[in-house]
């Protein structure tokens, strides 16, 4: 899939920076492995399973960074078609509006157009993960009690960005031929999160029905 999203998005309109794993390190060797099992067309059930003697929070961490790079590759390429115009709330369709909120400088859940919605997750989430204390890239340092849940909370953000584009910018991912890339994309953002709970499945309700057919 990697190299099918290479060949389709453009890695020069990634939305931000790629995240990358330092050679040598653990996490770097599981994600060659992912990649490769991504690349040899296993079933996306089986790619996501934690490998036998392998810790389940380096697994977690190696995926969460590669979903934030991915999904960023997805919308950095529709961005441009994402105005305050086009997009003037953060919304999946009529029915679901994804309001910011991050203690900081949004205290209380404001309404914002989807495109500086997406700017202030994407930095937020690259806090979070550039954070030593609470994704440790140093040999024996520990994971925070808190890690999974962290994760989760930056998994059911990210998801809400698959619900902007599908159901605010498909006909573009289309138009560009891609939308069986972004469909397998989604698919092993599923499966992960699925295998291991990362996710209530209420919030997933606003791509049940529109995604049934590739799940």
């Amino acid at each position: 899939m990697a190299q099918c999203l290479g060949q389709v998005f453009s890695k020069d309109k990634t939305f931000r920076p790629r995240k990358r794993f330092e050679p040598g390190t653990q996490r770097f060797e599981l994600y060659k492995r992912a990649q490769a099992s991504l690349k040899s067309g296993l079933d996306l059930r089986k790619v996501v399973q934690l490998p036998d003697g392998e810790n389940i929070n380096d697994w977690i961490a190696v995926h969460v960074v590669d979903f934030f790079n991915r999904i960023n590759l997805i919308y950095g390429t529709v961005s441009e078609f994402c105005t305050e115009k086009s997009c003037p709330i953060m919304s999946g369709g009529p029915r679901y509006e994804y309001r910011w909120q991050d203690g900081d400088q949004y205290k209380r859940p404001t309404k914002l157009p989807a495109l500086i919605y997406m700017n202030l997750l994407m930095n937020w989430i690259e806090s979070l993960i550039n954070n030593e204390d609470i994704f440790p890239t140093r040999v024996g340092v520990p994971f925070p009690k808190n890690f999974q849940q962290v994760c989760k909370k930056i998994l059911s953000r990210l998801f809400r960005v698959f619900v902007h584009v599908y159901i605010h910018h498909f006909d573009m991912i289309c138009s560009m031929g891609a939308e069986a890339h972004i469909n397998t994309c989604y698919k092993h953002y599923f499966y992960f999160i699925s295998e291991f709970s990362l996710i209530d499945h209420s919030e997933l309700e606003p791509l049940v029905r529109a995604l049934c057919h590739i799940v």
